[in-house]
């Protein structure tokens, strides 16, 4: 990944927001090994502002699609509100080894982070932990697979992972909740599909659809993506 390769993937630019199609694999902050990370590139994503942009939030490493970032330290404090309150729309696609329960339904599971004995740490369901809530649908579905909707009503790490695992259908090339040898089958299969930014009051919402990546497709086509 180049920073010309990343100026290619935004999808929404104004003087206040950058909405960027995020590359799975890439880190948004850099990792405990000194690993790469988005920080490396917001040089090349100023487009003519006085300092380059700044997370509004955060995707997983494996995640792909919709990434918002601030331009100025107004908008920044705006977003972080939006966020906070849960105002922000949010739609997850992902596609999923085997079909849940229903055509369409609501998981609500807290998560609770731990650190294990053998150090690092993980999420994992308990009553005692945050309260996490993520709405379903599933859109298609074949070849053992499904390709869900997901809106996560809160934003917990980990939480469609989890909460797509709890229904019995773990993400596609999920590593830690996917099941034995889940993680050998290829990148994960999630993506942050769209987001929507009621940003300005008076005027239509921030919007942005990042498209599937190259890894999802094929799966996706399997379960009736067009």
């Amino acid at each position: 990944m180049t920073a010309e390769e990343l100026r290619a993937r935004v999808l929404h630019l104004d003087h206040d927001v950058l909405i960027l199609d995020k590359p799975a694999g890439l880190l948004v902050h850099p990792g405990p090994r000194g690993q790469g990370s988005l920080g490396d590139f917001l040089p090349g994503l100023w487009f003519e502002m006085a300092r380059p942009p700044a997370l509004a939030h955060r995707l997983d490493r494996d995640t792909s699609g919709c990434l918002v970032l601030g331009r100025h330290q107004k908008a920044l404090k705006k977003l972080g509100r939006l966020f906070a309150r849960g105002l922000v729309g949010k739609t997850y696609w992902a596609v999923v080894r085997g079909y849940p329960p229903a055509g369409r339904g609501r998981v609500d599971l807290p998560l609770l982070k731990v650190l294990p004995e053998t150090g690092g740490w993980r999420i994992r369901p308990d009553p005692a932990g945050l309260p996490a809530v993520t709405e379903y649908r599933v859109l298609g579905a074949g070849a053992g697979m499904s390709w869900l909707e997901l809106n996560p009503l809160t934003g917990r790490t980990h939480q469609l992972r989890i909460h797509c695992a709890s229904l019995g259908t773990p993400i596609l090339g999920d590593p830690f909740y996917g099941g034995e040898g889940e993680g050998e089958n290829g990148p994960l299969r999630l993506l942050a599909r769209s987001v929507t930014l009621p940003l300005h009051v008076g005027m239509p919402p921030i919007s942005a659809v990042a498209p599937p990546p190259a890894h999802m497709r094929d799966d996706l086509a399997a379960c009736g993506y067009l």
